[in-house]
């Protein structure tokens, strides 16, 4: 695995991603594109910019770009890494798309995508399909407004409430629901409730 040190701005034409597809924002608009880059963006930003790159098999696709998974942490022993492309797939960000013979991960890619649906994450939640037309602007923050609890409007959407008491990695039953409320309670710029220990903008990564 190799260490790559870039500014946002040049990594597209540094690397791909082999399995999974964000929305695009060239021509005309998709529906969350502006999510997905900006997501992309503030992940690589918490990493300091500085990534890891493994290669499957094939060293570039059809059209030149160097295929790498991309790693914001590395695995290391027991610890195990982040990976860009699994995160964007798992907040529902990325739709996964296989390249054979490029798949060494795409069983954690489905697997990810397959909870992203269930829990309605992302542009799952947000879009008719991926690739949709965008047919009305949709925010680029990535930042979910917290629900209103007075009205009652999306009391399901969070366990708790991220103005509320302070809470810790043990009132969450999964890294999902954590990192969802890491989020709505302004995560990764603020972290009122310590949940992400390291600053790498990825709360309660003990959890399942």
């Amino acid at each position: 695995m190799h260490a790559l040190s870039s500014t946002v701005p040049s990594l597209p034409s540094a690397r791909k991603r082999t399995s999974n597809r964000t929305p695009e924002t060239n021509g005309a608009p998709i529906c969350y594109g502006q999510e997905a880059t900006a997501r992309t963006q503030q992940l690589i930003d918490a990493a300091g910019s500085r990534l890891w790159l493994e290669k499957d098999v094939s060293e570039t696709d059809r059209y030149g770009r160097l295929l790498r998974y991309v790693w914001l942490t590395p695995s290391s022993g027991s610890a195990v890494g982040k990976m860009l492309d699994e995160i964007l797939v798992s907040d529902g960000y990325a739709q996964v798309s296989t390249f054979p013979p490029d798949v060494k991960y795409v069983d954690r890619f489905v697997e990810a995508e397959r909870a992203a649906k269930a829990a309605r994450r992302g542009l799952w939640g947000a879009c008719e399909r991926f690739g949709a037309p965008l047919l009305a602007p949709t925010a680029v923050a990535v930042q979910p407004t917290v629900p209103d609890r007075s009205s009652g409007a999306g009391s399901g959407d969070l366990p708790y409430d991220p103005n509320g008491p302070d809470r810790d990695c043990s009132d969450f039953a999964t890294h999902a629901d954590a990192q969802r409320f890491f989020i709505a309670a302004g995560g990764p710029a603020k972290d009122p409730h310590r949940l992400d220990g390291d600053h790498d903008g990825i709360a309660c990564e003990s959890l399942p």
